[in-house]
């Protein structure tokens, strides 16, 4: 059951939860952290805190191990396994003794951990340190969701590859789920698909939307966007995974790409299954110097690139295979 939810205002604007069964130690965390300026929330069970926590988003939490309905050890499990609170610190108030519960609770996901009886100031300091954690981490999804929307306006600069970006990150997550590869993969696979273009915001016009073919020139100025685009994302650490699709997936396996001439297995993984998903989506739009071509003439395309070893097998097999599979109607 939800106790209260007391909100005084603060400069950062700062949300702790505190789930405890302990009236006592409810009200005393919650004195503490409001003469800070820190909203509190407040649950006695680790049910409500649940539903707290997707009511009022909160920035750090505070969990007492011994809690009736789902302990704090279960309920720091259940948050660090969605996605939409596996970055939010979360902090286990524990016994002095309780070297069980620690190792559970690490093993759970947590962040830290107070022991009882909590110091007011080392509750103060674990808090404003975690607090300062979770700004960070939410100004860096606040950079990657402006690179997401920047990666799409550039594509809309151009009418032709309206919908390139999407198709991308859908057609490169089923790739890469054929493939068995791990989530984190797969996020990045989608995060590339977006972003793999993002640096055709430092080519020009001229060149970007010319509708004639381009000067030797002019496509070496446009094969910059790969270095351009890694560039940009650099200061981002929740982009790391994601910058070899976008430096890379102009690679070719016999050295023939760009921008490094990389060969083999040089080349990312996750880089070498966008290059070709990026292949097919632009030869099966229409561009001004060209009609679209049909699905199996850009198929066809994809395994000769292969047998002349531009392109590995294992990686091409398996986007045709999500292809054919997504043609082929359901029987009832």
């Amino acid at each position: 059951m939800v106790t209260d939810v007391s909100v005084r205002p603060s400069a950062a604007r700062t949300t702790v939860l505190v789930a405890d069964d302990t009236e006592s130690v409810r009200e005393l965390f919650k004195k503490l952290l409001q003469a800070d300026g820190y909203q509190v929330i407040t649950a006695a069970d680790g049910i409500a805190a649940l539903d707290l926590v997707r009511l009022h988003p909160p920035d750090v939490i505070l969990l007492d191990i011994s809690m009736p309905g789902s302990d704090g050890i279960e309920v720091c499990r259940q948050l660090k396994g969605d996605p939409v609170t596996r970055l939010t610190p979360v902090v286990l108030v524990t016994g002095l003794s309780e070297l069980q519960d620690r190792i559970k609770g690490i093993e759970a996901g947590a962040d830290d951990f107070l022991s009882k009886p909590v110091h007011p100031h080392e509750l103060r300091a674990r808090v404003a340190s975690l607090s300062r954690v979770k700004h960070l981490i939410d100004a860096l999804d606040s950079a990657e969701a402006a690179f997401m929307a920047l990666a799409l306006t550039i594509a809309a600069r151009d009418p032709t590859t309206r919908g390139h970006c999407e198709r991308l990150a859908s057609r490169a997550v089923h790739v890469g789920g054929a493939l068995g590869l791990s989530q984190d993969d797969l996020d990045a696979l989608h995060r590339g698909g977006y972003l793999h273009d993002l640096g055709k915001v430092g080519i020009p016009d001229s060149v970007l939307l010319k509708t004639g073919r381009l000067t030797e020139a002019e496509f070496a100025l446009m094969k910059r966007h790969t270095e351009i685009g890694d560039t940009l994302c650099a200061p981002l650490q929740s982009l790391r995974h994601v910058r070899p699709i976008i430096r890379s997936h102009h690679e070719r396996l016999d050295g023939s790409g760009y921008p490094s001439g990389l060969r083999g297995d040089e080349i990312p993984v996750l880089a070498q299954i966008v290059g070709i998903i990026d292949v097919y989506d632009a030869m099966t739009s229409h561009r001004p110097y060209r009609s679209a071509l049909g699905p199996d003439a850009a198929m066809q395309f994809l395994v000769e690139e292969m047998e002349h070893h531009r392109f590995a097998r294992a990686y091409v097999e398996a986007f045709l295979d999500t292809l054919r599979a997504q043609e082929t109607p359901l029987v009832h």
